[in-house]
Order: C-alpha cells, then structure tokens, then sequence
C-alpha cells in the first residue's frame, strides 16, 4: 500500500469527475438552444457552457497532473470512469432515472475501454509520416465520419442521432490527437514550418468540426447517447491513424490482443445499447 500512487489516484478522479460535470454542463446549454438557430453563436453567449468548456481544460490539467504522478496502468481506468459520473448527473437534471441496466452497460463500456487504452498500451511510433501515408486512412475515417453526419441529418430518433453525431466527434478528435505532437514540434520550429505544413490547418479543421459535432450531439439528444459514443470513437480514432500511418504497434502480444479485440467489440456494443435504451424511454 505504502507504493500506491495516492495523489495521482486523487487527480484521476479529480479529472473524471472534472469531465463528467463538463459533459453534463455542455449538453444541457446546447439542449437549450432550439434547432434551427446558430448553435455556436448562442453557446459563446452561455456562461453553463464556458463553465463546461473550463471544467474540461481543468479536468485535462489534472489528468497531465496524474498520469505525471503516476501509471498509465492507474490513472487511465479511472478517468475513464468519467461517464460513470456522468450519468446520473445528467439523469438528475433531466428527470429521468438511471436504470440498472444502463449502469451495467455504462460499466461495462468503461471496464472495456479501459482494457483497451492500458492492455492496448502501443510502443512509440514516429510523430509524422509523408503526407502519401496519410490519404488513405484519412480518407476512410473522413468517409465514416461524412456517412455518420449524412445518417444523422436524416434520422428521426433523438438517441441516434446524438450516437452519430458523438461518434463523427470522437473520430474528428482523434485526427486531432494524432496530429498534435507534430505540430508542437513543428511550433518549436518557429512560425515558417507552422505556415507551410498542412498539418496544423488540418489539427485546427479536425478541431474545431468536432467540437461543432460534440456540441450538436448535445444538442439533439440525451447525453447517454452521445457522450459513450465519442468518448469510444476518440481514441479508436486515433489508434487507427498511430498504428495505419504512426508505425504504432501494440505491445499486448497475441493474447493481450485479443483481450483488446474483445474490448473494442464491447465498447462499440455498449454504446449502441446505452442509445437505444434512452431510445425507448
């Protein structure tokens, strides 16, 4: 006991709790605004969205401050226990009440993706790689995320659309992800390298389109159809690019990679479910 990590323990849990209260800020100004109206424009008015906009940067700053103190092993569980918290906060403010179904599945979602961000744990890759290398799997991940957007235009259910929507997010998210250790390197480069490569414009559209996304999912439907759906799509996202373009390889062996096989599985299935049951509600 006396080697367990007590104070990245605390800011892990500081962060998720950060995170979920974030969510739960963001979705339910964005729930205000009527569909038709600026979204954006009427969200950059909210002071409930500023606060959920600075709890997520506090919340990030906390997970930077875990994950110093402590293991990957530790600290990434945790925060992913943020939509765990989520949950019932947005239930409380909702009105509805968080079966034990919907606990089981959100549970599970957070034990799968757990297993997937520390089982998973890919060796280093390069941080970028000619722009050749990025067209192919750029091109279908922006294939997927245009067909989630196009479904989610024209779907009728509140919960799928939020489910898209918050999977289009998570995706564009995870571009940026990819892209932003490139980036930091190419500002320490000086402003001539950051004007001239087409990376930093691609991590400022990926950005600021899924944020947009985030903020739409939030919109349309309940929280416990969007949030699970990005908080799986980000990092599948930019796992895909790290190990298609990054040189990225997992470091689980055969059976390691299994277990994370069945985790990815998990999570897209519990998603799907935790939608459709505020679908029926």
């Amino acid at each position: 006991m006396a080697d367990l990590p007590v104070a990245a323990v605390v800011c892990a849990f500081v962060g998720a709790v950060l995170f979920a209260v974030s969510a739960v800020a963001q979705q339910r100004a964005a729930a205000a605004v009527p569909e038709g109206e600026a979204l954006l424009a009427r969200l950059v008015r909210s002071p409930r969205w500023w606060a959920g906009i600075i709890g997520d940067a506090g919340g990030f700053g906390f997970q930077v401050t875990a994950l110093a103190l402590g293991s990957v092993l530790v600290v990434q569980p945790i925060l992913v226990s943020a939509l765990v918290f989520a949950l019932p906060l947005a239930a409380h403010y909702s009105g509805r009440r968080v079966t034990p179904t919907m606990w089981a599945q959100a549970l599970a979602l957070s034990a799968a993706l757990a297993v997937f961000l520390v089982v998973g744990d890919p060796t280093e890759g390069v941080t970028d790689a000619p722009w050749q290398r990025w067209i192919g799997p750029l091109g279908l991940l922006s294939a997927v995320i245009a067909a989630a957007v196009a479904v989610a235009v024209t779907a009728r259910a509140p919960a799928l659309r939020a489910l898209l929507l918050g999977t289009a997010a998570g995706l564009l998210f995870g571009i940026a992800a990819a892209l932003t250790e490139h980036v930091t390197e190419l500002f320490g480069r000086g402003a001539g390298p950051v004007l001239t490569s087409w990376q930093p414009y691609a991590l400022a559209a990926s950005g600021i389109v899924g944020l947009y996304l985030q903020q739409r999912g939030y919109q349309v439907g309940p929280l416990s159809a969007s949030l699970p759906a990005f908080t799986v799509a980000e990092p599948l996202g930019a796992a895909f690019l790290g190990m298609t373009v990054l040189g990225e390889r997992l470091r689980s062996g055969p059976v390691g990679t299994t277990f994370v096989l069945v985790a990815v599985a998990v999570m897209a299935v519990e998603a799907v479910r935790l939608s459709r049951a505020q679908a029926v509600r």
